[in-house]
């Protein structure tokens, strides 16, 4: 049996610990504050298909294979959750003039597959859509992708580790502190820290913000399906809650600031309410910024850095996403069922 130390407790992190302690490995999480960073600011999208692009094949295919582990992966945290995993079931893309319907062209381009993100007449989509303003240049579905509440699904995560044996230390990791962790094998989910824990990785924070908003008992519903637009070049996304929506995300570089920024956020749910204005009635009860761990081609690192330490961190945008796949391949990497390296 193997002892293993995962550095990092956020969703990512958690994944990979529940995994390697359902294989029989002794597991302890290290992490002051365990999913106090982008696991807890995230929207939450289970998609592969919206977030492809040209060029990013590698992710493209990750993304893929996660997708169709999620169903299996909630239904089995599920037993361990405050409520539903899963807060909706597919998702509509919404675009107010020719350059954004464009840019619904290319991601269509990159999927390839018009039955798992193809057109949707404006008409059809605000049939999907109730409340959605009538001035849509082109639209678009995913039907298969889904979303989930991030906060529910890292605190079943903490709860299923816990039930398979997992043990925590609420403890800041420094670099200088990696050699000296206990464990057969050390295995890095860092999040945005990795950046300072593993330089050679080229990981960089990404800065982005989040709006969580409350319905109130006279307004329209949250919509069923994620809604997805891109409004003047730039995109916004209304993921449903059991009692409202999240809002997201704005995206720029940054260092280590996670001040929310007025200017960015207003922009935000400008967007936002352009292409759904009744959710200018709901209640604002939270804004959100977290850090991305961002590599230069957007794919995570999943590999072998080098006697007992391994990588499993930055996923950027797509923590979530691809959650079940990551603790799937660094169990198989590290427990060496499977040696395969992603970099």
């Amino acid at each position: 049996m193997k002892s293993v130390t995962v550095v990092g407790g956020g969703t990512v992190g958690l994944a990979v610990a529940w995994t390697v302690a359902r294989r029989g490995s002794t597991v302890t999480v290290v992490d002051p504050r365990p999913g106090s960073g982008a696991s807890w600011v995230a929207g939450g999208m289970i998609a592969p298909y919206s977030e492809a692009w040209p060029g990013e094949d590698e992710l493209y295919r990750l993304g893929v294979e996660s997708l169709g582990l999620w169903e299996g992966f909630a239904r089995e945290l599920q037993a361990f959750a405050d409520g539903p995993l899963i807060t909706a079931r597919g998702a509509v893309h919404l675009a107010v003039d020719d350059g954004d319907a464009a840019e619904l062209e290319t991601v269509a381009a990159a999927v390839a597959d018009p039955a798992l993100f193809g057109p949707l007449r404006p008409s059809a989509a605000l049939r999907s859509v109730p409340g959605a303003a009538p001035r849509i240049r082109a639209a678009a579905h995913a039907p298969q992708e889904i979303a989930v509440d991030n906060r529910l699904v890292h605190g079943a995560l903490l709860a299923a580790c816990r039930a398979a044996g997992v043990s925590f230390r609420e403890e800041t990791v420094h670099a200088t502190d990696l050699d000296d962790l206990t464990g057969d094998a050390v295995i890095l989910c860092a999040g945005a820290d990795s950046a300072t824990l593993a330089p050679e990785l080229g990981i960089r924070p990404v800065k982005g913000e989040v709006v969580r908003l409350r319905r109130g008992p006279t307004c329209l519903p949250p919509p069923t399906v994620t809604v997805r637009a891109r409004v003047r070049g730039r995109q916004v996304y209304v993921v449903p809650r059991a009692d409202g929506v999240v809002v997201g995300a704005t995206q720029y570089e940054n260092d280590r600031d996670v001040a929310v920024r007025i200017g960015p956020v207003v922009e935000l749910l400008d967007d936002a309410f352009t292409v759904l204005p009744f959710l200018r009635e709901y209640e604002l009860i939270e804004v959100n910024a977290g850090l991305r761990p961002t590599t230069t081609g957007n794919a995570p690192v999943i590999a072998h850095l080098g006697g007992r330490l391994f990588g499993a961190t930055g996923h950027g945008r797509n923590g979530l996403l691809l959650a079940p796949v990551t603790g799937r391949r660094a169990a198989d990497m590290v427990l060496r069922q499977e040696v395969q390296a992603w970099n």
